[in-house]
């Protein structure tokens, strides 16, 4: 009874005939499936991906497109009124790990970043909450989602790669993909190419001036790369209305703010209120000074500046 079906030839023709078609039937499975419509969200999704606005001769960065950074160290920072997440490009594994990576790993907070808390303070006071905040040398984000957790629009500056996929991970985390916009590029004066020097294990004091990147931290090895220049005013629309532009990229804040007269130029309280790093020694590295930024500020109109530690605060009267 056992080989039975041997001399049964209709069965014995049946096994051969589905042992052919079988995997004949998975082709024509997968030919199908290959034809199907795609589905309306990846079409929507797609849609999108193509709609990205060009500003002036750049396209914003599409976070969707952009690899995400691994691993991501992030937590909430502390001792803000409007609280938001941000994580970390300069990790320090395994030698000197970050003190807030130690800190999360006691379960605490992350440290609050003084700049977040200046930024949160000075938009606090604006009436005008259809106005936008522009964050130049953006880093990972510590300024940019201090002012998208309160609703403010963003356009971020940031040319370091490393630092675009943790800003990338910060629209993520924050859900603030509607907000913020970012812009892998330096800006400065002149629209092009620019070499700039990455400093391997503290990204947050590279710069453009390859002596300003090293000059507090001669030991780390330093990367130049190229990347593009815009000037703002080639960025910002003249009827993008500018509440706040924060500066800090090194030394280079001169060619910054040169790059950027339009926007100074604007009348009153349409001009945005203006905060720069003001460090001498980097100032120097790139052949300006305090002296000549103050001088083409009053150029402009800004007459008001105070000093806050190494930032300058102005405004116009």
């Amino acid at each position: 009874m056992a080989n039975a079906w041997r001399k049964n030839p209709g069965l014995h023709w049946t096994w051969k005939l589905l042992l052919l078609t079988f995997p004949l039937t998975l082709l024509l499975l997968f030919v199908l499936l290959l034809r199907r419509p795609v589905p309306s969200f990846v079409q929507t999704q797609t849609l999108v991906l193509k709609s990205l606005p060009q500003f002036g001769p750049i396209r914003p960065l599409d976070c969707l497109r952009y690899p995400t950074a691994t691993p991501i160290f992030a937590n909430v920072v502390e001792g803000l009124r409007f609280p938001f997440i941000y994580s970390l490009a300069d990790l320090g594994i395994p030698d000197k790990p970050h003190r807030n990576i130690l800190r999360m790993m006691k379960g605490k907070p992350f440290r609050k970043p003084d700049i977040s808390s200046k930024v949160q303070e000075i938009l606090g006071k604006v009436d005008r909450k259809d106005g936008i905040f522009v964050d130049v040398g953006a880093n990972v984000g510590m300024a940019t989602f201090a002012a998208a957790a309160m609703g403010f629009k963003v356009f971020a500056f940031e040319p370091v790669v490393e630092n675009l996929q943790r800003l990338c991970d910060g629209v993520f985390l924050n859900r603030v993909g509607d907000a913020v916009t970012l812009f892998a590029a330096a800006a400065s004066d002149q629209i092009g190419n620019i070499t700039f020097h990455k400093l391997v294990g503290r990204l947050d004091n590279s710069a453009i001036s390859a002596s300003g990147a090293k000059l507090t931290f001669k030991s780390n090895q330093e990367i130049a790369v190229e990347v593009m220049s815009v000037p703002l005013d080639s960025v910002i629309p003249d009827s993008q209305p500018v509440v706040l532009l924060k500066i800090d990229v090194q030394g280079w804040e001169y060619h910054v703010l040169r790059g950027a007269v339009k926007l100074l130029s604007r009348k009153g309280n349409e001009a945005p209120y203006l905060i720069y790093e003001e460090d001498e020694r980097l100032l120097a590295a790139s052949n300006s000074s305090s002296k000549e930024i103050r001088e083409f500020l009053a150029s402009v109109g800004y007459n008001q500046c105070t000093q806050h530690g190494n930032d300058a605060h102005c405004q116009k009267g």
